[in-house]
């Protein structure tokens, strides 16, 4: 039977949606809420209108990923990721334009509410609209237009930045008014993480995409650096912790993120020595897990120290 007989309509929105990648947008925001919370400045309004305008934006981001790579053709049917609606012509373009102008209005509502609720100074106001209409521009730009970052290997560059610096800087500035420095090594051990669930996607891809014309990152490094990349991306992400709980914590619980490394080092190791495509597939959703989990680890750390 086919995949277009085997998957309704709501079925293939649901797979375009890509629900599961939503921890990444989250765990962002969570980490520099957790700081905030750190230092006595938590507000859950602001966290949780953070947490809704990182999932639209990440939201938009799925749909415009689908959108650019089914009229490129990128995502065909010799991919060996999950194929999704507008390959299997259950999407059309029109429906796909107006899913995609929904989600950018509905990025704009809860981001401006966001604004309004957490910005007291109108340059606060001007900075984050602005950073609000960036994200939203990288987010449609990273497979969509003439020449989309994410098929010259920049897409990891953006991830830090958005999912790193960005995110947790910016949530901890919209909860306590200020940016510090300290905020710095867990934002770019976020960035980091995001990255590596980037690159996973990518090396599971790399064949097709090498033959679609698209440039990532891992394409570019080529299969057996990708996976050395893959492994350095871990390993930044837990030294990035190690070195803010050794500058900035005075307590065993600051170190609860520890109990993840385990299993970032098996992931490794499977990525290291696991040369077929394919056999990368299993691999994501795990590292979405293991992103989740380092981050709810550190940020319960915190709030414990």
């Amino acid at each position: 039977m086919s995949d277009t007989a085997t998957l309704s309509p709501t079925k293939a929105w649901m797979i375009s949606l890509r629900l599961r990648t939503l921890p990444l947008a989250l765990a962002s925001i969570v980490t520099g809420s957790a700081i905030a919370g750190w230092q006595g400045q938590f507000r859950p309004v602001v966290a949780l209108l953070a947490l809704l305008t990182a999932s639209m934006l990440q939201i938009l981001s799925n749909l415009a990923n689908d959108y650019g790579d089914a009229v490129k053709g990128s995502d065909d049917r010799g991919r060996i990721g999950p194929l999704r609606g507008m390959q299997l012509g259950l999407i059309s373009r029109e429906q796909m334009k107006f899913a995609l102008l929904l989600a950018v209005a509905l990025s704009l509502l809860s981001g401006a509410l966001l604004i309004f609720v957490a910005c007291n100074t109108a340059a606060d106001v001007l900075g984050f609209l602005c950073l609000g209409v960036l994200s939203i521009i990288a987010a449609i730009t990273y497979t969509v237009g003439t020449r989309p970052y994410g098929y010259m290997g920049l897409g990891d560059l953006s991830v830090l930045i958005f999912f790193g610096w960005l995110s947790v800087g910016g949530s901890y500035y919209l909860q306590t008014g200020a940016f510090h420095a300290v905020v710095i090594l867990p934002a770019t051990a976020c960035g980091l993480l995001a990255a590596a669930v980037l690159n996973i996607n990518n090396l599971r891809d790399i064949e097709s995409d090498r033959q679609n014309g698209k440039n990532t990152l891992a394409v570019r490094l080529g299969p057996q650096r990708a996976r050395y990349y893959h492994v350095c991306l871990l390993a930044g992400a837990v030294l990035c912790l190690a070195i803010f709980a050794l500058l900035e914590l005075h307590n065993l619980t600051g170190w609860l993120f520890l109990l993840a490394v385990p299993a970032l080092y098996m992931q490794a190791r499977y990525v290291l020595h696991e040369t077929d495509p394919s056999g990368i597939r299993p691999m994501l959703e795990k590292t979405v897990k293991c992103v989740l989990i380092v981050n709810i680890l550190f940020a319960l750390g915190l709030l414990l120290a």
